[in-house]
């Protein structure tokens, strides 16, 4: 399967910002492709947050499929729900579960689903 591929977004922190900001991009979600989000390794040591909608006329469920790189990646793949027209922001506290050798994490969506995603993340220094 060809994944369609987005990356995290970080947003722009400098020295003197106590507050920092990012325009959103959101990616159509292509179901038979699923998603491969790229620098996942980036947010190790922070939090990363995906975000997705579902706009199908149905519930449905977020996979987030269990690496290659880490040791914790037998702890498996974690399936998640989705309402029907619902906007879910996941928190992952510790990517490493399903972080790749090449650092991205795979996301697969239920047969059906419809809708859009993101990803955003702290990044490990100030300067971007």
């Amino acid at each position: 399967m060809a994944r369609d591929k987005i990356q995290i977004q970080l947003p722009t922190i400098t020295n003197t910002t106590a507050v920092a900001g990012k325009e959103i991009k959101l990616q159509t979600v292509t179901q038979a492709n699923g998603i491969e989000l790229e620098r996942a390794a980036e947010c190790m040591r922070n939090t990363l947050k995906v975000t997705v909608a579902n706009s199908a006329n149905a519930d449905s469920t977020v996979t987030f499929k269990k690496g290659d790189k880490y040791p914790n990646a037998m702890r498996g793949d974690v399936t998640l729900p989705v309402a029907t027209g619902k906007t879910v922001e996941f928190t992952v506290q510790d990517p490493s579960q399903f972080t790749n050798k090449n650092g991205s994490i795979n996301i697969d969506f239920a047969t059906g689903f419809t809708g859009t995603i993101y990803a955003t993340g702290k990044p490990t220094g100030i300067a971007q």
